[in-house]
């Protein structure tokens, strides 16, 4: 057993990690979880990223229109990959409370929690069959399975750990309530994995209902947290006595940290960019056959020939590139996350997790120019729907300013217009970028790359621009026509014409 705390050693959520500790911890055969955690919440936004690569290599030959049966087969595609994405990233919001509660782990933890990771690295493959065979429910039930098996081995980890209380949080062994704090850990863990048992059921005769109960295990969360405001106000019920325990005791209610939040989104958008160079390195690579018999042996007219391709490489790694740094940038002004932002956050990233497509797309401009249109708007909407919900992340912020943001960025400081601006770019650049396809389809490729071209050098003009439009401002107000103050002599003809005061 591990020695009890004292006061001048802090603990924070998942336990003691001074060097101490760490050296008593190998003696015992025991070490700290977070070095395993850090591991899991790397594989996880991998898993949650490649889950595009199927939906990006739909292949779409040359002689195929662009008509409203590619548009109804990749619409459906992103529709199941933007499922798939938010159910692993609600697995790895449980999988991080889990580890908030096992503050240590052992040989045995650390091989379940393999166990667990092999689980959800099978999670793309299942989704590759469920969207290349859509009306076979074998992929759903794989799906299904694989959802469950990781919510059994997190179960198994949830006992083991409770079984021997060393491994658990020193606050968490000393907690009067450790029943409880078990009881919520199951429950968190289980609730997701039962649903999926449902629905590997209904997969085997009517696979509508499987994907709307996987649906529900995005927002159940959600729905839990307004049952039970629900519940407290209109039936007047009082707050369970574990509330001391709050921290530990898994609330499903309490956002992730500000600090985990960061860490997952980075290793989306590393991911995200790393994509798109395998697919230049991939598709761009010029046959020796072909260079020697259609360019000659020519390597630069060879590489000439795919110029298309790596413009777009560069235009889609700018987007990816600036969205991160919006993102840093609002985050590096929050205090604290909300749920609400968290779930914000995480439907932004799933869209960050679609600009491969939005890449592939415009790649294709060369080799199918009549579908450019559908393909730049395919683009423009990505690209769109990624930067809002950066946006609406800002202003789910803004409502619990005092809570949530720096002085600087809250209404009337110093950086709230800059911040505005800086998080409302993109938006607008691709809903005009749209716009303009619309009204002039003829440019539609011309359009997109100016779009591409211009937000970056927005970007480093931004601050420039923002501070000559609030000077400007400034002047119109000073131009206003100034109230004249009445002398002295005025002054006492008016109070002489109003009536005495009483």
């Amino acid at each position: 057993m591990s020695r009890p705390q004292t006061p001048e050693q802090p603990l924070d959520v998942q336990g003691d990690s001074s060097p101490h500790r760490r050296i008593e911890d190998s003696g015992e055969g025991t070490q700290n979880s977070h070095r395993m955690l850090g591991f899991s919440d790397a594989l996880l936004s991998i898993i949650a990223t490649v889950m595009i690569l199927p939906v990006t290599h739909t292949e779409i030959s040359p002689e195929q229109q662009f008509d409203k049966s590619i548009q109804k087969l990749l619409a459906t595609r992103i529709a199941v990959y933007l499922m798939t994405f938010l159910i692993v990233t609600v697995a790895w919001a449980a999988h991080t409370r889990l580890f908030q509660v096992v503050g240590k782990i052992d040989d045995t933890l650390a091989l379940l929690n393999l166990a667990c990771m092999m689980t959800i690295t099978l999670l793309p493959y299942t989704f590759s069959l469920m969207v290349t065979f859509p009306d076979v429910p074998l992929g759903i039930f794989l799906f299904c399975v694989c959802v469950i098996t990781i919510g059994t081995v997190q179960a198994l980890i949830v006992g083991y750990a409770f079984h021997f209380p060393h491994l658990l949080n020193p606050r968490i062994q000393r907690s009067a309530h450790r029943a409880l704090c078990r009881q919520h850990s199951l429950r968190l863990v289980l609730r997701g994995p039962a649903l999926c048992l449902v629905a590997a059921g209904f997969s085997l005769f009517f696979y509508p209902m499987s994907y709307l109960l996987m649906v529900t295990i995005i927002f159940l969360p959600h729905v839990s947290k307004a049952t039970s405001w629900c519940k407290v106000r209109l039936m007047g019920r009082q707050e369970p006595p574990a509330r001391s325990v709050e921290p530990f005791s898994f609330d499903l209610h309490a956002p992730l940290s500000k600090e985990r939040v960061e860490a997952f989104s980075d290793g989306v958008y590393a991911i995200v960019a790393t994509l798109l160079i395998l697919d230049i390195c991939e598709d761009n690579v010029p046959d020796p056959k072909d260079v020697q018999e259609q360019f000659h042996g020519s390597l630069v007219a060879a590489l000439g020939a795919h110029g298309p391709q790596f413009l777009a490489y560069f235009g889609s790694f700018a987007t990816v590139g600036l969205l991160w740094f919006a993102h840093h940038s609002l985050f590096l002004h929050v205090r604290k996350a909300t749920q609400a932002m968290g779930l914000l956050n995480t439907l932004s990233l799933a869209f960050v997790g679609g600009l491969p497509l939005a890449y592939q797309q415009t790649s294709a401009f060369a080799q199918q120019p009549r579908d450019e249109l559908e393909r730049v708007r395919v683009s423009c909407a990505i690209i769109f729907f990624a930067s809002i919900f950066q946006f609406a992340i800002w202003t789910a912020a803004l409502l619990r300013q005092a809570e949530t943001l720096q002085p600087s960025v809250q209404f009337g400081g110093q950086e709230h217009a800059f911040m505005f601006a800086k998080l409302a770019l993109y938006p607008c650049a691709s809903l005009l970028a749209f716009a303009a396809t619309c009204l002039l389809s003829r440019f539609s490729t011309a359009i997109f790359h100016l779009m591409q071209i211009s937000v970056p050098f927005a970007f480093l003009l931004l601050r420039l621009l923002m501070r000559l439009a609030l000077a400007g401002l400034r002047a119109l107000q000073g131009l206003r026509p100034a109230h004249p103050v009445p002398s002295q002599a005025e002054a006492e003809a008016q109070s002489r014409l109003l009536p005495a005061s009483c």
